[in-house]
């Protein structure tokens, strides 16, 4: 692991979907002096963000290249369907992708699911990005199939979702090059983790000292002693003199 002097600033990527508000806000706290900036980079450009010393960790979705990157895994989202809200779906809690047979389903090109097998029927374009995907959800062409922070994250009044329980999900981890695995990063890694400020796990702990005793209590401890030792030496003493004779 190495570790490296302290440097004027924290850099932390992430990607659309990621709150990371709370551990910024814990970080401020506990690192005053060190000013965290944050790095919004699409899904796709993380690892290369990272990668080139754009940031020193980043929130980004699995997977990872694990040769290069130290990650852990923070959770795993809903998949859900956005639909417009007078579609047949809002009848229903949750949807499967085989009900989702006759839709078209619009698959952007910063799609992070990795789908193994689309559901519905494709569309003639696949929309640059989830954004451009949304609009066309709510212009009717068809139905967009994400993670449900991204979801929420471009929410319209006219469009609402469900979750499909068989669609492949999307994890979020904290990822960083494990070569610059420095003490501020030690530090975010804890935040992330919720340990207590005064946990040293991850840095080095610092050995407890030896306690010295002041002077003033060396010296009231010795004469403690000698106190004593002369209680005991006239207790264990002989008397002088021979014993009194009555007339």
């Amino acid at each position: 692991m190495t570790s490296s002097a302290r440097s004027p600033s924290f850099r932390v990527a992430y990607v659309p979907g990621v709150t990371p508000t709370k551990w910024v806000r814990i970080w401020n706290e506990r690192l005053p002096d060190i000013p965290l900036t944050l790095v919004p980079v699409s899904a796709a450009e993380a690892p290369d963000v990272l990668r080139d010393g754009g940031a020193d960790t980043g929130f980004v979705r699995l997977p990872v290249d694990r040769e290069y990157f130290s990650a852990i895994p923070l959770y795993t989202e809903t998949t859900v369907v956005v639909v417009p809200k007078d579609h047949v779906v809002t009848a229903v809690d949750e949807v499967t992708t085989g009900d989702l047979a006759d839709d078209v389903v619009l698959h952007p090109l910063d799609d992070t699911l990795g789908w193994a097998c689309l559901p519905g029927r494709p569309a003639i374009e696949r929309p640059a990005t989830t954004p451009d995907a949304v609009e066309l959800v709510a212009a009717g062409v068809g139905l967009l199939v994400v993670p449900q922070s991204l979801a929420r994250l471009y929410h319209r009044r006219d469009l609402t979702y469900r979750p499909v329980t068989d669609a492949p999900q999307s994890r979020v981890a904290l990822s960083w090059p494990e070569a610059m695995t420095t003490d501020l990063v030690e530090d975010f890694i804890g935040i992330v983790r919720g340990r207590t400020v005064n946990s040293t796990r991850g840095r080095a702990a610092t050995p407890p000292q030896p306690k010295r005793a002041s002077a003033g209590s060396a010296q009231g401890k010795s004469a403690g002693r000698n106190k004593r030792q002369g209680a005991g030496d006239r207790r264990g003493g002989k008397r002088r003199g021979g014993p009194r004779r009555r007339s």
